[in-house]
């Protein structure tokens, strides 16, 4: 299919050709068509996220527990893990039950929506665009420590390295990139496939032989052991909730099946309720086995954070012989690739989040707006840009980023509960009593963890969100008021006649800087408005230029009066409201309509060239009660592309012009001189 512009001749902008040259041909309507996945295709394709957690959810409890409880920490990590799982179950019970209710994008900002109001529902849309933006940052960071673990000598570079990771999969979705597909699926369940297998390798051998143990305390380069032998020393009320809420980061990514149910074959309800519980069962067994072994190996974080604590594990279960290697780093890879993968599902549910609250008016609309390949592109470009901050300020630290993560994760997690809630109590439909049962006590929990989320890990940069949140939820009211204000003075009542009548007076005032084609184009136009009063206005801030204007416009026969006001502070958009201001004093009634000619230019040269005058005075006089605005470009630049091939049309109208002498010369029996005959040829054979 032909462009529209191609078909019109209109040459390509520097952003066209930008957006052709690195992300492809453009892509039209047609082909904004969802792809139903099947639910094998579809566990895979949306669980990247949600099952990668395991990879560092682990790892970041003990990353607390031992500094404080020493070795005790290999026995209380098992409880932690029970009462994570319990979450878990809770959790996944009330998006069972979303699913079943809400078959569009948008998860717990559509169910809060719908059953708290738009306002309320900007607490879960807040909620959920931070943890969008840290998603990504963890996700990316965390799949570099596992290329790091397994390739050492690539440490140093880790930050450069998720920088790098992290463009790529922004320049992918650009491209636009589907969400769904085998290429997704084979990562997560290459993932799965590897983590079992060490999990009942490792089980078997801890029952029948005994795995291999670390020795935390002389490990060099690993996290500070507390020297205490108890259950309680060191092991306080505080420390475990910040071990708690580290460990409740293994939980993410369970919302992303309900922001993607309208992506399921029918019943899209059932079916997305199938994968979903299949995702939490495997992250739930995952999830155990990883805990369990790093209890049997004594496993122990760095404090460079790699090797990661997953690698140790994988290192003790598969042992150094040449089928363990080769299995420890077929565990590597497929940790690094669902890790990145697992970045990429903030990719696809910030925009759709994003394009539903710019629908709402709480969000710029401009998110709404798919680019040149159909996809949210200004939403990719910011989720990229914010997660490429975070990434820089944090030095691409796990451990740094995890305080800021869980947080939007459980408020999401709690405006869900509390929404399927007042669903329940709304509609009372058949074995709602149960229902909402399950939906309360996860939102109650989901709560619990953020309020210890905000006091435990305060210090460490929770504060960031707790400050964050509020002005991010006031920001999103801030614009909806104003896209409301807009609304208000742009609508008209449903019984109010629109008033057509003619105003009484019209002037109208062309603001002129020289005599040229674009102020004759602006002067046409304006007697075209049959206006009651046409004149042209000049500003003087150059006295002799301002004579030979008149000179030149005395001499330009026609009817329009050119009038010369004084600028001497050269503060063009003061005399220009001041104008308008006496003539709608002058005559009450009157309608004023300024016309400003704009020279239109190339669009690198022409900023550099020429300023912006007439923008700036259209926008004070538009602000006037009366009075309106309206600028006339002329586009320069394909002004000197028509002259420039006139210019080739006379030439080659010259030449052939003589090439007909030549010929007649030849007819009489003249030479023709040696530049016809080369003019001859270029006839005879243009190819030549």
């Amino acid at each position: 299919m032909t462009p529209p512009t191609a078909a019109r001749g209109i040459s390509p902008s520097f952003s066209d050709l930008w957006k052709r040259t690195f992300l492809g041909k453009p892509l039209i309507n047609e082909h904004l068509e969802s792809e139903s996945l099947s639910n094998v295709v579809a566990l895979g394709a949306l669980s990247p996220d949600a099952i990668s957690s395991t990879v560092y959810g682990p790892e970041q409890i003990m990353v607390e527990l031992l500094p404080a409880a020493g070795l005790a920490a290999f026995v209380l990590v098992l409880p932690i893990a029970a009462v994570i799982l319990l979450i878990l179950v809770l959790v996944a019970g009330s998006y069972r039950q979303v699913v079943m209710t809400y078959t569009q994008r948008g998860g717990s900002y559509v169910v809060a929506r719908s059953n708290f109001g738009p306002r309320i529902a900007q607490l879960s849309a807040a909620a959920l665009l931070i943890d969008y933006v840290v998603t990504v940052a963890v996700q990316c960071a965390s799949g570099t420590f596992a290329v790091v673990s397994a390739i050492p000598p690539l440490g140093p570079y880790h930050l450069e390295i998720t920088v790098v990771a992290l463009l790529i999969i922004s320049y992918a979705n650009l491209r636009g990139m589907r969400e769904a597909g085998r290429m997704f699926a084979v990562p997560v369940y290459a993932f799965i496939v590897m983590l079992t297998v060490m999990i009942v390798t490792g089980v078997i051998r801890q029952i029948f032989w005994g795995l291999p143990q670390y020795d935390p305390q002389h490990i060099a380069g690993a996290v500070p052991v507390h020297q205490g032998n108890g259950l309680v020393m060191g092991a306080t009320i505080l420390v475990l909730l910040r071990a708690f809420a580290n460990g409740g980061t293994s939980l993410t990514g369970v919302e992303a099946i309900a922001d993607a149910v309208n992506v399921f074959r029918k019943p899209q309800g059932p079916n997305a309720r199938r994968v979903l519980t299949a995702m939490a069962c495997i992250l739930g067994f995952l999830l155990v086995g990883v805990i369990y072994l790093v209890h049997a190996t004594h496993a122990t974080p760095y404090v460079a954070e790699y090797p990661s604590m997953l690698s140790e594990v994988g290192r003790a279960v598969f042992g150094n012989g040449i089928i363990g290697n080769v299995m420890y780093l077929l565990l590597q890879a497929a940790s690094a690739a669902i890790l990145f993968f697992g970045a990429n599902t903030s990719f696809n549910g910030f925009p759709a989040l994003t394009s539903f609250v710019a629908e709402d008016s709480f969000l710029p609309r401009p998110l709404v707006k798919r680019g040149h390949r159909l996809v949210f592109s200004n939403a990719i470009i910011t989720l990229t840009a914010l997660a490429l901050v975070l990434l820089l300020v944090t030095g691409g630290s796990v451990d740094a980023i995890v305080p800021l993560f869980a947080m939007g994760v459980f408020t999401g997690f709690s405006m869900a509960g509390y929404g399927m809630t007042k669903h329940h109590l709304t509609h009372r439909e058949p074995g709602w009593r149960h229902k909402l049962a399950i939906n309360l006590s996860a939102g109650i929990l989901s709560t619990i963890v953020v309020g210890i989320f905000a006091v435990a890990k305060f210090t460490e940069g929770a504060w960031l969100v707790v400050v964050v949140m509020p002005l991010l939820v006031f920001a999103l009211m801030r614009l909806n008021r104003q896209y409301r204000a807009e609304a208000a003075v742009l609508e008209m009542s449903a019984t109010e006649q629109p008033e057509l009548a003619r105003h009484a007076r019209h002037r109208v005032f062309v603001f002129v800087d020289s005599v040229d084609l674009a102020e004759v184009e602006a002067l046409r136009y304006g007697k075209g408005l049959q206006a009651d009063e046409l004149v042209a206005v000049h500003f003087v801030i150059d006295a002799a230029h301002a004579a030979r204007l008149k000179q030149r416009w005395e001499r330009f026969d026609h009817d329009t009066r050119l009038r010369i006001i004084d600028c001497p502070d050269r503060q063009l958009t003061r005399v220009a409201h001041e104008l308008v201001l006496e003539a709608l004093e002058d005559h009450p009634g009157t309608k004023v309509t300024v016309l400003l000619p704009r020279r239109t230019y190339s669009p690198l040269l022409g900023r550099l060239l020429h300023d912006r005058t007439a923008d700036k005075m259209a926008k004070v006089i538009s602000r006037i009660p009366g009075a309106s605005a309206q600028i006339l470009p002329y586009d320069i630049k394909s002004r000197i592309a028509q002259a420039a091939r006139a210019r080739r049309a006379d030439i080659r109208s010259g030449d052939l012009m003589q090439i007909s002498a030549d010929a007649e010369q030849r007819r009489n029996g003249n030479e023709p001189a040696p530049m016809a005959d080369a003019a001859q040829q270029v006839v005879e054979n243009p190819r030549k």
